[in-house]
């Protein structure tokens, strides 16, 4: 056996993932290198790990425990790191985070400085829909989630960071009538909505169904930027967060189109199961952030208040 610790991690993601092209996505590797150290770890085993069955790839049993013992391998070798950077007084650890999709715009500049001031703290941040931000943060996988509308189902604590705005959208190619009724509007807009379970759509519907809307056309796509893309293209309109929107709005490809009732403003609350047991790390963020972040709202955000 001549394995490395690099495809110990990158047959973990596999397993992970179930996808070589997920798994290369999350380590920001090519999707040929992931291929090809999954292939040179496999063929040190006499009983395959993974089988591809039409274009599916599945984890064999076997696979399952290897990846269990890689994970365990793994965690020893951030114990060792962290030890060494304890030892020298350094704040060491894991801070785990799971953001909601549109959160992406978000997160990274709440912790930027934050990580440049600790360099011994490994980041995990998972972005994904509500969903499943809520399920993690349910399972207690992870410290902290940032969502822009607080799950009813849970006992959380927050901390207030930004203000979420939400407008309709739409090409700057595309032309309406800016005396029409809010309702006469929906009646022939192609709309276009985020995928259930996603806290975009849910504040999308809530705005609907509270003005009595009837909506006839209507797509469905998976991501915010697939919907900016949409929207581009010119295929449609949608009420989407102010937040991702930035760049185009400047570039003069997307309008702000100003309709009664709206923005909605909710809140970019970051989150955590009331009770929790804070780990070092977790508390020390925690503590920046109540410390600085209207200072990072005010140098990252001033764009924000100009709608």
């Amino acid at each position: 056996m001549n394995y490395t610790l690099n495809q110990l991690q990158i047959f973990l993601k596999v397993v992970q993932t179930q996808s070589v092209t997920k798994a290369s996505e999350d380590l920001h590797l090519t999707q040929p290198a992931v291929s090809i150290q999954l292939k040179n770890f496999q063929d040190q085993f006499d009983i395959p790990l993974t089988e591809v069955v039409g274009r599916k790839l599945y984890i064999t049993d076997f696979g399952r425990e290897i990846a269990e013992a890689a994970e365990n391998i793994l965690n020893q070798v951030y114990a060792i790191n962290y030890k060494t950077l304890a030892y020298k007084g350094q704040l060491t650890g894991r801070l785990k985070i799971s953001v909601v999709s549109t959160g992406k715009y978000v997160m990274p500049y709440f912790l930027t400085d934050f990580m440049q001031q600790h360099s011994g703290i490994e980041l995990l941040m998972d972005v994904t829909n509500k969903n499943k931000v809520v399920e993690s943060l349910e399972n207690n996988e992870v410290d902290f989630a940032l969502v822009s509308i607080l799950p009813n189902t849970l006992n959380v604590e927050k901390l207030d960071l930004l203000q979420n705005k939400l407008y309709l959208v739409g090409n700057t190619r595309m032309k309406l009538d800016k005396n029409i009724e809010t309702k006469e509007i929906f009646t022939d807009l192609p709309l276009i909505f985020r995928e259930r379970g996603s806290g975009t759509r849910q504040t999308m519907e809530n705005f609907i169904e509270s003005n009595n809307i009837t909506v006839l056309k209507k797509m469905e796509l998976t991501s915010n930027e697939a919907v900016k893309q949409a929207l581009l293209a010119g295929l449609g309109y949608s009420i989407m967060p102010l937040i991702g929107i930035r760049n185009e709005l400047h570039n003069n490809e997307l309008q702000i189109i100003p309709i009664e009732g709206l923005p909605i403003k909710t809140t970019w609350s970051l989150i955590w199961l009331k009770g929790k047991k804070h780990s070092p790390v977790s508390l020390a963020f925690l503590s920046y952030l109540k410390k600085d972040k209207s200072q990072i709202v005010q140098n990252r955000f001033s764009w924000y208040e100009q709608y």
